[in-house]
């Protein structure tokens, strides 16, 4: 089964699969206030933004056979399983800019009440067909700012003194 980025409606034709459509995406507003990393004692960057992105997981059949709604909710059911057994995704598991880096990213399924779905599929402009949504959290954004000279950290000394003792 091929995994396809475009949205159900995109994927017409012959192409069949599983449409993982990214619909939404919102600051994680838990993790959004870091402060700057230091890089150096006179060096900051700043932090990556902290994202949640909402997947829409769809599968396409293109079939008009009696067993394509098992066939859809056997590739649906592939998909719980999948991400109830792995739900957190490392470094080492994904590709491109998060290939091999500390990054996790965690995947829950994501209950939508009917009239969120039907938004979803309005803006889609298809019918309704059988899906799942998960959230993909905390996701980092890198900035592509340059580091920043700051001020160097100050760490006050703690005071020291001498006891003199009365001797009695």
């Amino acid at each position: 089964m091929r995994v396809y980025l475009n949205s159900p409606h995109e994927m017409t034709g012959s192409r069949a699969g599983l449409s993982m459509w990214l619909y939404r995406v919102v600051r994680d507003e838990n993790t959004l206030n870091r402060p700057p990393q230091r890089l150096s004692p006179t060096l900051t960057r700043r932090v990556p933004l902290p994202v949640k992105l909402h997947y829409l997981f769809t599968p396409v059949t293109n079939s008009t056979s009696d067993d394509a709604p098992e066939t859809e909710q056997v590739i649906l059911g592939k998909v719980l399983q999948t991400f109830h057994d792995h739900p957190q995704l490392f470094g080492v598991d994904l590709r491109d800019d998060f290939s091999g880096t500390d990054a996790k990213i965690t995947v829950r399924l994501e209950t939508l009440s009917v009239d969120e779905m039907a938004r979803v599929w309005d803006a889609l402009e298809g019918s309704f067909r059988t899906c799942v949504s998960y959230e993909a959290t905390v996701v980092d954004i890198q900035t592509a700012d340059q580091p920043e000279s700051a001020p160097p950290v100050r760490i006050p000394l703690p005071e020291t003194g001498v006891i003199v003792g009365s001797g009695a």
